[in-house]
Protein backbone atom coordinates (compact mmCIF):
# COMPACT_ATOMS: atom_id res chain seq x y z
CA UNK A 1 0.00 0.00 0.00
CA UNK A 2 2.60 2.58 0.51
CA UNK A 3 4.64 1.76 -2.43
CA UNK A 4 1.89 1.78 -4.45
CA UNK A 5 1.19 5.55 -2.85
CA UNK A 6 4.74 6.58 -3.19
CA UNK A 7 4.53 5.88 -6.40
CA UNK A 8 1.42 7.28 -7.30
CA UNK A 9 3.07 10.65 -5.44
CA UNK A 10 6.09 10.11 -7.68
CA UNK A 11 4.22 9.69 -10.91
CA UNK A 12 1.67 12.39 -9.96
CA UNK A 13 4.44 15.35 -9.12
CA UNK A 14 6.19 14.12 -12.62
CA UNK A 15 3.43 15.17 -14.61
CA UNK A 16 2.57 18.41 -12.46
CA UNK A 17 5.88 19.52 -12.89
CA UNK A 18 5.94 18.66 -16.25
CA UNK A 19 2.94 20.94 -16.80
CA UNK A 20 5.47 24.18 -16.33
CA UNK A 21 6.00 26.64 -18.84
CA UNK A 22 9.16 28.36 -19.15
CA UNK A 23 7.50 31.62 -19.52
CA UNK A 24 6.14 31.29 -16.31
CA UNK A 25 9.01 30.35 -14.30
CA UNK A 26 9.95 33.97 -13.19
CA UNK A 27 6.07 34.20 -11.90
CA UNK A 28 6.69 30.98 -9.94
CA UNK A 29 10.26 31.36 -9.00
CA UNK A 30 8.98 34.79 -7.32
CA UNK A 31 5.67 33.38 -5.81
CA UNK A 32 8.01 30.40 -3.94
CA UNK A 33 10.28 33.24 -2.42
CA UNK A 34 8.77 33.95 1.19
CA UNK A 35 10.20 37.71 1.65
CA UNK A 36 7.48 38.46 -1.95
CA UNK A 37 4.98 38.06 0.75
CA UNK A 38 6.11 40.84 3.20
CA UNK A 39 3.26 42.88 2.10
CA UNK A 40 0.56 40.65 3.01
CA UNK A 41 2.18 39.85 6.46
CA UNK A 42 2.35 43.78 6.73
CA UNK A 43 -1.49 43.65 5.64
CA UNK A 44 -2.56 41.34 8.23
CA UNK A 45 -0.93 43.42 11.17
CA UNK A 46 -2.23 46.25 9.78
CA UNK A 47 -5.53 44.49 10.48
CA UNK A 48 -5.19 43.48 13.34
CA UNK A 49 -4.46 47.16 14.48
CA UNK A 50 -7.36 48.83 12.45
CA UNK A 51 -9.80 45.65 13.61
CA UNK A 52 -9.08 45.46 17.65
CA UNK A 53 -8.12 47.42 20.49
CA UNK A 54 -4.53 47.55 20.44
CA UNK A 55 -4.11 45.01 23.61
CA UNK A 56 -6.30 42.46 21.52
CA UNK A 57 -4.33 42.98 18.22
CA UNK A 58 -0.69 42.58 20.35
CA UNK A 59 -1.68 39.61 22.17
CA UNK A 60 -3.40 38.20 18.38
CA UNK A 61 -0.05 39.20 16.67
CA UNK A 62 2.09 37.41 19.53
CA UNK A 63 -0.25 34.53 19.22
CA UNK A 64 0.40 34.25 14.98
CA UNK A 65 4.22 34.53 16.03
CA UNK A 66 4.24 31.84 18.45
CA UNK A 67 2.99 29.51 15.92
CA UNK A 68 4.95 30.79 13.42
CA UNK A 69 7.32 29.22 15.71
CA UNK A 70 5.55 25.90 16.62
CA UNK A 71 4.79 25.12 12.92
CA UNK A 72 8.55 25.87 12.11
CA UNK A 73 9.86 23.54 14.94
CA UNK A 74 7.52 20.71 13.71
CA UNK A 75 8.44 20.61 10.34
CA UNK A 76 11.75 20.59 11.10
CA UNK A 77 11.86 18.38 13.17
CA UNK A 78 9.51 15.75 10.83
CA UNK A 79 11.73 16.37 8.39
CA UNK A 80 14.44 14.83 9.80
CA UNK A 81 12.88 12.02 11.11
CA UNK A 82 11.26 10.98 7.90
CA UNK A 83 14.81 11.82 6.07
CA UNK A 84 12.50 11.91 2.34
CA UNK A 85 14.63 13.31 -0.47
CA UNK A 86 13.06 15.99 -2.47
CA UNK A 87 12.61 15.18 -5.83
CA UNK A 88 15.19 17.82 -7.48
CA UNK A 89 17.80 15.30 -4.82
CA UNK A 90 15.94 12.14 -5.94
CA UNK A 91 17.99 10.50 -8.90
CA UNK A 92 15.44 7.90 -10.30
CA UNK A 93 13.79 11.46 -11.32
CA UNK A 94 15.44 14.72 -11.45
CA UNK A 95 16.33 14.38 -14.80
CA UNK A 96 12.39 13.90 -15.57
CA UNK A 97 11.25 17.27 -14.43
CA UNK A 98 12.06 21.03 -14.75
CA UNK A 99 13.97 22.30 -11.33
CA UNK A 100 13.79 25.67 -10.48
CA UNK A 101 15.44 25.66 -6.70
CA UNK A 102 17.82 23.14 -5.18
CA UNK A 103 17.70 23.11 -1.67
CA UNK A 104 19.26 20.19 0.12
CA UNK A 105 17.40 19.63 3.15
CA UNK A 106 14.74 17.10 3.40
CA UNK A 107 11.49 16.89 1.72
CA UNK A 108 8.50 15.71 3.90
CA UNK A 109 6.32 17.36 5.06
CA UNK A 110 6.65 20.57 3.04
CA UNK A 111 7.26 24.01 5.33
CA UNK A 112 5.79 26.29 2.83
CA UNK A 113 2.60 24.27 3.08
CA UNK A 114 2.90 23.84 6.49
CA UNK A 115 3.39 27.00 7.36
CA UNK A 116 1.20 29.45 5.03
CA UNK A 117 -1.93 27.35 5.80
CA UNK A 118 -1.42 27.69 9.63
CA UNK A 119 -1.24 31.28 9.50
CA UNK A 120 -3.61 32.12 6.79
CA UNK A 121 -5.82 29.94 9.30
CA UNK A 122 -5.38 31.74 11.94
CA UNK A 123 -5.64 35.01 10.73
CA UNK A 124 -8.47 33.99 8.86
CA UNK A 125 -10.32 33.01 11.93
CA UNK A 126 -8.97 35.83 13.82
CA UNK A 127 -10.96 38.78 11.11
CA UNK A 128 -13.67 36.26 9.68
CA UNK A 129 -16.19 38.88 11.31
CA UNK A 130 -14.29 42.06 11.02
CA UNK A 131 -13.65 40.96 7.25
CA UNK A 132 -15.76 40.40 4.80
CA UNK A 133 -13.13 38.94 2.06
CA UNK A 134 -10.95 37.09 4.59
CA UNK A 135 -11.63 34.17 2.53
CA UNK A 136 -9.21 35.38 -0.06
CA UNK A 137 -6.23 35.26 2.19
CA UNK A 138 -6.09 31.45 1.56
CA UNK A 139 -4.91 32.48 -1.91
CA UNK A 140 -1.48 32.75 -0.60
CA UNK A 141 -1.05 29.65 0.97
CA UNK A 142 -2.53 28.05 -2.33
CA UNK A 143 -0.40 29.78 -4.50
CA UNK A 144 2.61 29.34 -2.29
CA UNK A 145 2.27 25.41 -1.68
CA UNK A 146 1.73 25.13 -5.68
CA UNK A 147 4.91 27.15 -6.25
CA UNK A 148 6.80 24.11 -4.31
CA UNK A 149 5.65 21.25 -7.26
CA UNK A 150 6.40 23.96 -10.02
CA UNK A 151 9.92 24.71 -9.01
CA UNK A 152 10.66 20.68 -8.30
CA UNK A 153 11.09 20.77 -5.13
CA UNK A 154 8.25 18.77 -3.47
CA UNK A 155 5.51 15.88 -3.95
CA UNK A 156 1.78 16.49 -3.76
CA UNK A 157 2.12 14.65 -0.42
CA UNK A 158 4.36 16.81 1.23
CA UNK A 159 2.23 19.76 0.02
CA UNK A 160 -1.20 18.04 1.12
CA UNK A 161 0.22 16.59 4.54
CA UNK A 162 1.44 20.12 4.91
CA UNK A 163 -1.60 21.75 4.38
CA UNK A 164 -3.34 19.39 6.94
CA UNK A 165 -0.69 19.63 9.57
CA UNK A 166 -1.11 23.94 8.70
CA UNK A 167 -4.70 24.16 8.85
CA UNK A 168 -5.01 22.06 11.95
CA UNK A 169 -2.02 23.91 13.64
CA UNK A 170 -3.93 27.01 13.54
CA UNK A 171 -7.29 26.14 14.39
CA UNK A 172 -5.50 24.64 17.45
CA UNK A 173 -3.49 27.87 18.20
CA UNK A 174 -7.19 29.77 17.69
CA UNK A 175 -8.75 27.61 20.11
CA UNK A 176 -5.25 28.14 22.28
CA UNK A 177 -5.80 32.03 21.84
CA UNK A 178 -9.43 31.63 22.89
CA UNK A 179 -9.74 29.54 25.97
CA UNK A 180 -6.32 31.03 27.73
CA UNK A 181 -5.66 34.45 26.51
CA UNK A 182 -8.50 36.26 24.80
CA UNK A 183 -10.64 36.05 27.69
CA UNK A 184 -7.85 38.49 29.41
CA UNK A 185 -7.28 40.63 26.12
CA UNK A 186 -10.30 43.19 27.11
CA UNK A 187 -10.74 45.39 29.67
CA UNK A 188 -12.90 44.85 32.06
CA UNK A 189 -14.39 48.08 32.81
CA UNK A 190 -16.76 48.26 36.24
Amino acid sequence: MLEKLLKWDRDTFVYLNGLGIEDYDVFWSTVTNISTWIPLFILFLVLFFLKFPRKVALHMFFTVLALAIFITVVTHFTKISVARLRPNNTEEINTLIRILKTPTDYSFFSGHASSSFSITMLVFLFLRRKVKWAALFFIWPILFAMSRIYVGVHFPLDIIVGMVVGLFSGWLFYVLYRSFIAPYSVSVRP
